[in-house]
């Protein structure tokens, strides 16, 4: 990955790499955009493969030492429902 200021760019060979594990970074550009294919990513394997995420989260708090969450959930949200943003504090 190349990183200038805030845009960023993967090379050809990483982009391939990201998408034999299912995610697509063709075409980002910025920290958002990474988080918005990590996100995509998530989500198709809480639906398709939840004991592969809940396996992948049980590794990552191993590797940083913190307790696993007991069971990740998927929250569905309807349409023109107004949701704050992660980490905002104003509750609905």
């Amino acid at each position: 990955m190349l990183r200038a200021g805030k845009a960023l760019r993967f090379t050809p060979d990483e982009v391939a790499t990201y998408r034999s594990l299912g995610i697509d970074f063709d075409g980002a550009r910025t920290q958002d955009d990474i988080d918005q294919a990590l996100t995509a990513w998530a989500g198709t394997l809480a639906d398709e493969r939840p004991d592969l995420l809940d396996s992948i989260v049980s590794e990552m708090a191993k590797v940083k030492g913190v307790k696993p969450p007991v069971r990740l959930e998927r929250v569905l949200v309807p349409a023109n429902t107004a949701v704050p943003s992660t980490g905002s504090l104003r509750r609905s």
